[in-house]
């Protein structure tokens, strides 16, 4: 089967930005080096449905170089870099995917990633999973199983597993410390601002910014943004996260009385609706709505075309909508993950930590399948304190060894 890319002559300029990441992903590179000799993936097929960047790019080779056969596609319309694509495909994966898809063209590429009958998966979302216990339940004999990569994703599983539908054991990579404390934290943080100040090329010092959901995307968000001088408004609906973001120095308030407040709103709740019809019509003129959740559910954009007179795009990746009383609200990336799709994601490093846990993750399951159930595995500790160790050796840090007579006081009864 052929790839299906926009442009297979790209591929030298995505090979460059490939090469731009590898210099600052040492851990992915020490497992590289390793599996590149062993090759413990071989004759294993393995699709990956992910934000197709550099980043993602290096994993995909890295299983690659593991001895599997690799195909990936995308798991967002606006988060595909083309160039990326063609380079890899110029290097034997299997790629399916192209920036700015249709929602019939994004479905179909999961449908040719899935052709290719793979053993193991990468998801993204959820969207993998969602269509093999569907429209591609045919596939289902193959899975030996696979990871997530994500919060909605995981959410997706876990209500699969809890009505007892799951068909095929899933890691929840995004649950492991060194994926959700960094990448969900700091990676998101900074993307996701690195995303609305180069769309709009505005301040943020002095606004009022409204984070929507204080898990630990949400508290890296607030913090960047505090630290940019915005002064932060937080809803939620979890009451311990609540006092948890008063306790970080935060005001907490319902949606309805921040929205009149907030000059820049940022969705990351993994729910649906959370800015919506009543939320719109009390919002300032000039408002900028963003969404850094993974699927563009958060800010109901039929509510905002409804209740809009006129709408056009301003600058790429913002959309005016203009309301009956004449004040205008804005739109950022079609309400898509704004750190991706008017972005570059993550940074490098933070990435780092995270591929090198899916590489872990696909592993594992690739050696210990007959052994595992139809539910959702977390991340072992011995596979997260061995990404940290790497992480820290790579950056120069050495901690303390307890000696041992300190491991035994330490479990003595």
């Amino acid at each position: 089967m052929e790839s299906i890319i926009r442009d297979i002559s790209l591929a030298p300029q995505g090979m460059d930005k490939i090469n731009w990441v590898k210099e600052f992903m040492p851990v992915l590179n020490v497992l590289n080096d390793e599996l590149s000799q062993t090759k413990p993936l071989s004759g294993k097929n393995v699709v990956l449905t992910m934000h197709l960047e550099a980043k993602t790019a290096y994993l995909a080779l890295v299983l690659k170089n593991a001895g599997a056969n690799v195909a990936v596609t995308g798991s967002n319309p606006l988060s595909t870099q083309d160039d990326v694509a063609a380079a890899l495909a110029s290097q034997g994966v299997k790629v399916f995917a192209w920036y700015n898809t249709t929602a019939e063209e994004y479905e179909g590429f999961l449908h040719k990633a899935l052709d290719t009958k793979p053993d193991i998966i990468v998801d993204d979302g959820g969207d993998l999973v969602s269509l093999l216990h569907g429209d591609r339940s045919d596939m289902l004999s193959n899975i030996l199983g696979g990871s997530e990569e994500t919060t909605t994703g995981v959410l997706r599983l876990r209500a699969l597993a809890e009505a007892n539908r799951l068909k095929f054991p899933m890691i929840a990579v995004n649950d492991a410390y060194c994926k959700y404390l960094f990448d969900n934290r700091y990676g998101t943080g900074q993307s996701t601002w690195d995303g609305i100040m180069r769309t709009t090329n505005l301040t943020v010092a002095g606004k009022t910014v409204v984070v929507a959901g204080y898990g630990w995307c949400g508290r890296g968000v607030a913090m960047r943004a505090k630290g940019l001088g915005a002064n932060v408004i937080i809803t939620e609906i979890n009451p311990i996260k609540a006092i948890e973001a008063v306790f970080d120095g935060f005001t907490v308030l319902p949606m309805q009385e921040a929205a009149s407040r907030g000059d820049i709103f940022v969705t990351l709740t993994g729910c649906k609706d959370v800015i919506r019809r009543e939320h719109m019509k009390v919002m300032k003129p000039g408002a900028i709505m963003a969404n850094a959740g993974h699927f563009d559910v958060e800010i109901n954009k039929d509510d905002l075309a409804a209740l809009a007179q006129s709408r056009k795009t301003v600058r790429k990746n913002i959309e005016e909508f203009v309301m009956a009383d004449g004040r205008k609200l804005y739109l950022l990336a079609e309400g898509r993950l704004v750190n991706l799709a008017a972005g570059d994601g993550h940074p490098t490093e933070i990435m780092d930590l995270s591929f090198a846990m899916q590489t872990l993750a696909v592993l594992h399951i690739a050696e210990n399948h007959a052994k595992l159930e139809n539910k959702v595995y977390t991340v072992t500790n011995e596979m997260d304190n061995r990404v940290a160790a790497l992480k820290l050796k790579a950056m120069g840090f050495q901690i303390d060894q307890l000696s041992a007579e300190q491991e035994a006081y330490l479990h003595k009864a």
